[in-house]
């Protein structure tokens, strides 16, 4: 399996803490303190109750894959990557997220299959939160 690339991300002000805790080996999700419901992406406003009152908080880093597709053809940077796994994984604590799961042999991964975060450095401080099979 050839690594995938890992992109720095746009770092806003908005993102700047969820992407410092990435640095540091933390994945955290948002969560609305007004009605309780964690959301993804990031963001201080939520879209289920429109609060401002949100936070970050610790996530489990375990989900489900609920969706998924093997990338073998792209270009960029990611061409010498492929096949690859992109996939929306839900979380635990309930929002899903596109991301990739990280593995060796993307004929094996299922729609219901467990996997954990993985953090991977982008080098610029921050680290892009992807999955693999869970153990």
């Amino acid at each position: 399996m050839t690594a995938l690339p890992a992109p720095a991300p746009v770092v806003t002000p908005e993102t700047a803490a969820f992407w410092a805790a990435t640095h540091r080996g933390e994945f955290l999700v948002p969560r609305c303190n007004a009605c309780g419901e964690h959301y993804w992406y990031p963001r201080a406003l939520c879209p289920f109750c429109h609060s401002t009152e949100t936070a970050l908080v610790p996530a489990s880093g375990r989900g489900t894959v609920y969706s998924y597709t093997v990338v073998r053809k792209t270009g960029g940077d990611y061409a010498k990557a492929t096949p690859f796994v992109l996939a929306f994984v839900e979380l635990d604590e309930g929002p899903r997220m596109m991301t990739n799961v990280i593995t060796d042999d993307v004929e094996a991964v299922r729609i219901g299959d467990r996997v954990e975060v993985v953090l991977s450095a982008t080098g610029d401080g921050a680290a892009l939160p992807r999955f693999r099979p869970a153990t």
